[in-house]
């Protein structure tokens, strides 16, 4: 059974600092690309941070460029997200998704249940 698993989220001030984890278990990812995505109350999903499972390529959301960075621990399976100088609109349920390269994220093989992220003003 494959699953992912978020951590690491919580309530933080603005300017503050969270990291989130996504441990994958059940398959091997390799041709996928593993990432985050984002829904606030009353608003779409929304595509935050990936990073490709082989090769290592990152891509953001322009809103989160230059705050937050993706990465990926081949020995633990998990990716990570590390959110830094956050603001009251990063606030939402953050998700860990699995698609296979070239698909889109509406087309996600693999969801974890989400983590709620809440910043402060």
């Amino acid at each position: 059974q494959v699953q992912l698993v978020e951590s690491g989220g919580g309530l933080v001030q603005a300017g503050g600092s969270l990291r989130l984890s996504c441990a994958a278990s059940g398959r091997t990812f390799s041709g996928y690309v593993m990432g985050w995505l984002r829904q606030a109350p009353g608003k779409e999903r929304e595509f935050v941070a990936a990073v490709s499972w082989g090769v290592g390529i990152r891509t953001y959301a322009d809103s989160v460029k230059g705050r937050f960075t993706v990465s990926r621990d081949y020995a633990k399976n998990t990716v990570f997200l590390q959110m830094n100088s956050l603001k009251p609109e990063d606030t939402a349920v953050y998700y860990c998704a699995a698609v296979q390269g070239g698909r889109r994220w509406t087309d996600a093989d693999y969801w974890g249940q989400g983590t709620q992220v809440t910043v402060s003003s």
